[in-house]
């Protein structure tokens, strides 16, 4: 696989939770299923309700910040818990709050300045439609890399917290600037 393959996009929401001892858990969404996104301005994008299932239990899929570092879980290992439903690609992980990455986050995520996801990938099957005045193009299926928490997602309806805070409603931003430049922003495998 060459590092020109990989796409990322920005999702849902999730959830932290302190736990008893040392243990830190998130969850949330990094994919939304049937949300149109509009990808740097080029073509819109949707995720087709099954898009991971071949990709769970098969790819191992780290956890992230900002798509970069070292991993703070992974379904390899067994510390990163990755389903689909009918809203997306739901992720669970229990962080040790002694690592210094998780240390760094946590505070972030219990403000609300950290608390969107995102996941790179391959698209293996997808279909374009080219009839309207902006293409658009539905993933099908996915080779799955990473889940991460991130600043700015390119989908908007992803997030992540703690769970022991309440969900809260977020203004929502236009993110094209920053879309325009995803499409060309490549990260090797």
């Amino acid at each position: 696989m060459t590092k020109l393959n990989r796409e990322l996009r920005d999702s849902t929401s999730a959830d932290i939770r302190a736990e008893d001892g040392d243990a830190v858990t998130v969850s949330g969404y990094a994919a939304v299923f049937d949300q149109r996104t509009s990808i740097g301005g080029w073509y819109d994008e949707i995720i087709a309700k099954g898009a991971f299932a071949e990709a769970i239990g098969r790819d191992d899929v780290v956890f992230l910040i900002n798509h970069e570092g070292l991993p703070l879980a992974r379904t390899r290992s067994g510390t990163l818990i990755l389903r689909e439903d009918d809203h997306g690609l739901h992720m669970e992980s229990t962080l040790d709050e002694t690592d210094p990455d998780v240390l760094a986050i946590v505070p972030k995520m219990k403000r609300g300045d950290l608390d969107k996801m995102s996941f790179a990938f391959l698209p293996t099957v997808q279909e374009w439609d080219d009839s309207g005045d902006i293409p658009v193009r539905t993933i099908k299926e996915a080779q799955l890399f990473d889940v991460s928490i991130v600043t700015s997602p390119a989908y908007d309806g992803t997030d992540i917290g703690l769970r022991s805070f309440e969900a809260r409603e977020m203004p929502t931003f236009n993110h094209t600037r920053r879309l325009l430049g995803m499409k060309t922003r490549l990260i090797g495998v």
